[in-house]
């Protein structure tokens, strides 16, 4: 059963990978005008209470690395400021995207299509097939993260380390989560911001788990070592 799930895990995130080259045209698009700027007229700006809401909502999936021995306050100093002049970007003043603009801005260039659009809190705001496939992905790590959080805390005055529940089918279900959601704001907002920060945000989780697992082997020799070779990484 935990090997069919191992491998049903496996499927669906190939899947997921796969959906962008299904939809090559409009994702081509939405990198496009991000990255070159030709977005500049059609995003939200000065809207600063959504860029506090969404600091202090992502800031909390900051809270699960508290409960790991090896995280430190740099890196969550990093992921920190990654979150907010992301989100300052987004909702407030658009600074990577006015830089790429003055440079990069092609006049009468075809805008990918919203599949969605809504208001929330005033703003209207709408996601073409990128930004949507983005927020799937982010809601995807979001629920990694939140359940490691769980299978954490309920192990957490058990002996030994953490090998049950969501641990049992991958030794970093909640590092898989923070690449899914660094992955996902990539999609969505394909920037200068998110360009520069998002292999090194993806390495920092791949360091921060191979080091805690040094410690691991170190603290728990043949059980982790045996638990090690039977469960996947990442996935």
């Amino acid at each position: 059963m935990r090997t069919w799930i191992i491998g049903i895990n496996r499927l669906l995130l190939a899947v997921l990978a796969a959906v962008p080259f299904l939809f090559l045209k409009p994702f081509y698009l939405h990198f496009h005008v991000y990255l070159t700027g030709t977005v500049i007229n059609g995003i939200v700006t000065d809207a600063w209470h959504l860029v506090l809401i969404s600091i202090v909502v992502f800031g909390l999936f900051l809270i699960p690395l508290t409960y790991r021995k090896r995280a430190k306050w740099v890196d969550y100093g990093l992921v920190g400021a990654f979150f907010v002049s992301l989100f300052i970007e987004m909702f407030g003043i658009p600074l990577t995207i006015l830089f790429a603009s003055k440079f990069l801005f092609v006049p009468g260039t075809e805008m990918p299509e919203h599949v969605i659009a809504f208001k929330f809190m005033g703003v209207s705001l709408g996601m073409d097939h990128a930004m949507t496939y983005g927020f799937v992905v982010m809601l995807i790590g979001m629920a990694l993260i939140v359940a490691g959080w769980v299978s954490l805390y309920t192990q957490v005055r058990q002996p030994g380390f953490a090998g049950k529940g969501i641990y049992q089918y991958a030794r970093h279900p909640q590092y898989l989560g923070f690449v899914l959601l660094v992955i996902g704001w990539f999609f969505g907002w394909p920037t200068i911001l998110t360009l520069i920060f998002s292999p090194i945000l993806v390495y920092k989780y791949i360091k921060a788990a191979r080091s805690e697992e040094a410690d691991m082997l170190r603290l728990h020799g043949e059980t982790y070592a045996a638990y090690r070779k039977s469960t996947p990484f990442l996935v």
